[in-house]
Order: structure tokens, then sequence, then C-alpha cells
């Protein structure tokens, strides 16, 4: 890794310090006395529901392509930042993420400090071999001057939280419904070594983070199998 300036920012990891200079509108950090600034919730779904909605997603037809967030919300293609397609999901599975995504917000809200208010639809998306998602942010699109960024403009202040969960695994090699490469990266956090935030999901795992620039992210390039997300963009009010 490159000689970067880190500054810690709860027990575990520290970010690149770079990002203090910069003029972000919607900068929050969680209670620096957490181990991580982001919740992973084991086991939202089990593997078997898990199952049952990778079966549903790969007989339906109905999809779009992900188009790239713009300022002005005419949101368009471009296949070589997002090259991921986008289902819908069904009925019974959505009242079922639903029902438990209520049991978990009390525990979303205080690990945040923020009560969540309005939610966007749930996308499920579908990385194939060859899908991506270069670096961004779900807030903010990142400004760039001569290859260098400069800083980042809010194109979606309606976004405060993200809520990302796995239906299928990474490098699990004993089940078909896996995935290698394809790896969710936060590119400003490090850990105390300096190696950039890695996470490698199991089916039932949902990550939650805030959607500012601190937590811009990437997906990795998907090598091999089919990876499968829930993603929802939650807006709220900080406490």
């Amino acid at each position: 890794m490159e000689n970067k300036s880190l500054e810690q920012i709860s027990n575990y990891v520290y970010c690149d310090s770079s990002l203090n200079s910069l003029d972000i509108e919607t900068k929050l950090l969680p209670n620096p006395y957490y181990d991580y600034p982001f919740l992973i919730i084991k086991n939202f779904f089990s593997d078997e529901i898990c199952k049952e909605i990778v079966k549903s997603i790969k007989r339906d037809e109905d999809c779009i392509d992900a188009k790239v967030k713009a300022e002005n919300y005419e949101n368009h293609i471009d296949k070589d930042i997002r090259k991921t397609k986008i289902y819908k999901l069904d009925k019974e599975f959505r009242s079922l993420y639903n029902k438990i995504f209520k049991e978990f917000q009390p525990k979303i809200e205080q690990y945040f400090n923020l009560a969540l208010t309005t939610s966007t639809k749930i996308q499920v998306l579908e990385y194939t071999k060859g899908s991506f998602y270069v670096a961004h942010s779900d807030d903010s699109n990142m400004i760039i001057d001569d290859e260098e960024l400069i800083g980042f403009k809010c194109v979606a202040v309606n976004r405060k939280v993200t809520t990302v969960l796995f239906a299928t695994s990474c490098n699990d090699e004993n089940s078909e419904n896996s995935f290698t490469g394809g790896e969710l990266i936060f590119n400003y956090l490090y850990d105390k070594e300096g190696n950039v935030i890695k996470y490698a999901p199991q089916a039932g795992d949902m990550v939650v983070f805030l959607s500012n620039p601190y937590f811009t992210h990437e997906v990795l390039e998907v090598k091999s199998g089919y990876r499968l997300s829930i993603v929802q963009w939650h807006d709220a009010l900080v406490t």
C-alpha cells in the first residue's frame, strides 16, 4: 500500500485522513469507541431463504441494467462504471424482509445514533462473471481533477444509511450459491496494518453503513459464480 496518513475512527478501523481536508457536505461518523464503523448483521436471512431467493431471481426475466446516479437525478447507464443488473424482490420475500428489518431497526438506529424515516424501494443486484461497480459514494459524486480526488458533490441528500443483504457467499467452495472475486471494498477505510478494508460476505449477512463519502466503496470484479445482493437506502434524522 502506498504511504497514507491515517486517522483512527473506531477501535479497529482507520480512515484516509486526506478526506478531512475536503469539504464533505454530509460528513457523519459513528461512535469512535465502537470496534467497527459499520454494522454486520449475521443470519438476517437463513441459508434456505437465500437459496429460494436465488432460484426466484434466476427464473425472472424482468430486469434492467443498473444505472449511475447523476447530479440532475437523470441517471444513466455506464458499463465502464457499473456492470450489473437490477431485479425486483418477490412479494413474499419483500414482506419477510420488511418484517425482519423492523426487528433490527432499533439496533441500527442505536448504532448510528439516528432515527430512520423513509426508505427506497428494495433492489436486487445480480453480479455474474465480469460484473463490477467501481469506487463510489452512495450519496455523492466524486470530483476528480487531473486524476486526483478534490472533493465530493452530494447528489442524493435523502440517502443517510445503506443496507446490503447478501443472498450468496464469497469464496464458499461448498455452495453452488457462491462466487469468487466480488468482494466489497471500503476504499478509504483501513486496518491498523494499513490494509484496505475488504469484506467477503456469507449468504444471509447484512452490512449496514453510512452513505456518505467516508464509506466510499466498490464491488470488485466477479471472477466466477453468482453474486446476489439486496440493497436499500434510508433517510434518517440524525440525533
